[in-house]
């Protein structure tokens, strides 16, 4: 693959909230996982691992969580996941984004509902055929999360490539320890993230919403080269 051809691939891949129901062979996950393994890790360590479901099992599970969120399990982090206190500026950026996945989907901002059923599709893996558990082990230190991060992302270029789109769902990490006792996770083990897997509804509203990116000024500074 040129560079073009790999610039078109990363580009071109997108958090998808919408799928269809066609199943995904199973070997098709088993070769996206092996590639996404060869990502590098200090000590070659390869933190991570991934419990992966599809049909029933997926269900029940989705089916088992979103019914406790319901009823009013507690939110219980095992890992900081955003700035506390948020700058300003991440905040500004953060409402933005939402503001503009919501007027995607369709959603009123002062609908309140409708805005926590759309996050409730987070836990049901938005009703894609695959979903994937991220965990890794909470003796590992902050450095392994950078590395389990390159492997995500090499696992997320590797389905486009195969032809199947994704979303990665941070908000499953609000229920860990739930998640670990339904799974039967290794006690060492913690929820990182989700992943959703399938093919795309092409036709789906909310999946021609696009983030923005920051400019390259913005977090790139270069040295050593001559300029005009």
């Amino acid at each position: 693959m040129n560079f073009q051809s790999f610039k078109a691939l990363a580009i071109n891949r997108k958090s998808v909230r919408k799928f269809t129901a066609q199943p995904v062979p199973m070997e098709m996950i088993e070769s996206i996982l092996t590639v996404a393994r060869t990502a590098p890790s200090g000590g070659n360590l390869q933190p991570g691992k991934f419990k992966v479901m599809a049909g029933k099992p997926l269900q029940a599970f989705s089916d088992t969580l979103c019914a406790a969120i319901e009823d009013g399990l507690d939110i219980t982090e095992q890992y900081t996941y955003f700035p506390d206190p948020m700058p300003r500026s991440m905040l500004r950026q953060q409402a933005e984004t939402a503001a503009s996945l919501f007027e995607a989907a369709g959603i009123d901002r002062k609908d309140t509902q409708a805005r926590d059923d759309l996050f409730m599709q987070n836990y049901r893996f938005f009703d894609a055929p695959v979903g994937i558990v991220v965990t890794i082990d909470r003796r590992m230190g902050s450095g392994c999360y950078m590395d389990m991060g390159m492997t995500l992302q090499a696992l997320l270029l590797a389905a486009q490539a195969a032809g199947l789109a994704s979303c990665g769902i941070g908000a499953l990490a609000n229920y860990g320890p739930f998640i670990g006792e339904c799974l039967g996770l290794e006690d060492d083990e913690i929820v990182v993230c989700g992943i959703a897997l399938g093919y795309e509804e092409s036709d789906a509203a909310i999946n021609q919403f696009r983030t923005k990116r920051l400019l390259l000024k913005d977090y790139a500074t270069f040295t050593g080269w001559r300029t005009p």
